[in-house]
Parts: structure tokens; sequence; C-alpha cells
């Protein structure tokens, strides 16, 4: 990918959990920076590192071809069966977030203490990005989107399919303006009918954002997800 290096901020003791926080469509990593700054203020998830990628820019064609920071073109914003969806750019994404995981692995984070997340466009490659991962992963979430290439992506899902039961953690206001709540839903849905474990939040009256509600909930995931292991080697965490 073409972006710029990815924003890391590192853990307060002993690192032994990362967070991947993909950002939405003409953001950048450093749009979503405030999440690791509020859980350092208040000494929450210090075992762990967050790692805020860059999407490189590149022509979205529902916005005339404009260059933006982007993980893949959008090309209508007609119904997630009907629309033509950008397969190349989608993959290239996928294969980037694969070797961020990747990377923290080689660093001695087992892959089951790293959690795929993201808003938006970026909460769409999350999804994607995280059940089709070779190995299982401590959680995957989305905010305020949806699944890709829902007729390919059993296709792309490992055979073993390791993040089948791994918790993935779903927020979407109803009052979103940008991604239809009903294609958050349908995505939920369309997820669990894969035998996904898929916990589907609505908040009423929240926009195309997340709100305090949505962030705490959010919070109360991870918290669950990487636990604190002291003294203890990440392995035996299992």
């Amino acid at each position: 990918m073409a972006g710029r290096a990815p924003i890391v901020v590192p853990a307060l003791k002993r690192h032994t959990a990362t967070v991947i926080v993909a950002h939405g469509l003409g953001d950048s990593g450093a749009g979503w920076l405030f999440l690791a700054e509020n859980y350092r203020r208040r000494s929450v998830l210090e075992e762990v590192a967050f790692v805020f990628p860059n999407a490189p820019n590149i022509p979205i064609t529902l916005n005339m071809g404009m260059h933006m920071p982007g993980w893949y073109d959008i090309k209508s914003l007609s119904t997630l069966q009907d629309r033509e969806e950008d397969e190349a750019g989608i993959l290239k994404s996928r294969d980037y977030f694969h070797s961020l995981i990747d990377a923290e692995v080689a660093k001695g984070i087992p892959a089951h203490r790293v959690v795929v997340g993201g808003f938006s466009q970026g909460g769409a490659m999350a999804l994607f990005s995280g059940t089709t991962y070779k190995e299982q992963l401590g959680g995957i979430f989305g905010l305020s989107c949806y699944l890709l290439l829902q007729k390919r992506i059993k296709d792309l899902i490992p055979e073993s399919s390791p993040n089948q039961k791994t918790p993935i953690f779903m927020g979407h206001g109803d009052s979103d303006q940008v991604v239809a709540y009903k294609y958050g839903k349908m995505s939920s849905d369309a997820l669990t009918e894969m035998g996904y474990n898929v916990d589907f939040r609505t908040y009423k009256g929240l926009v195309h954002s997340a709100d305090e509600e949505e962030l705490d909930h959010l919070e109360a995931y991870l918290t669950q997800q990487l636990p604190a292991l002291g003294d203890k080697k990440p392995e035996q965490s299992l």
C-alpha cells in the first residue's frame, strides 16, 4: 500500500496485545487516535499497543474521481447485493491488513492477542480482513459498516474457518445517513448465517459517527477480549 506509515501508540506496560484500528473514507489514522489517548489517560488496556494505519490516496468514483484516502474505490451507493465492488482494491487492502497482523505476530504477539477493527470503510475492511485471516484472532469489530464481497467471501475464508468463533462486535446508528442502518444489520445477519459469533448493537438517533455509549461498549469488548496478563506469557492466556 502507498499510504503513510501507521501511527503506533505503544503499550503502557509490557506489550502483550495489539489493536489495529482502520479509519473511514477520506480520514486518516490520526482521526481515531483519540481512542488510544482516552485509554491512556485512564490507564485502560495498559498492555495493549494501538496501530492506526493510513489508507493511500486513490480516486473515488462516487466522488467524481477525486483522490482521497481510501481502502478501495466506491462506485455507487446502491444496495450491497447489487452494486459493483472494487474487488481488486479490497483484496489489496486485505493483504495489507493481514501484513499488519503478521508484523505483530513476528514481534511475539500471538494472533489470538490481536484485534482488528475500524469505522465505516475501515470497519468493512476489518470485518473482511478478520474473517479471512489464516489464524484465530483476539477479536474483530466494525462500526457503522458493512460486509464486503458477500457473494465471494465464503471462497476467501480459510478452509478451517479459524475465526468463526471469534467474537465480532458491530455497532450502528439507526439514523446513519451515509451507511444505512439496514446494511449494517443485513451484514450482521449474513455473518451470523455463516456461523459467526456477532454481537450487533443498535444506537438510537446516532448518525454516521460513534457516540459515548458505543465507545463504552467497544471498550468493554476490548477489555474482555484482551485481558491483562501480568507476568504470564501470552501463550498461557488460551
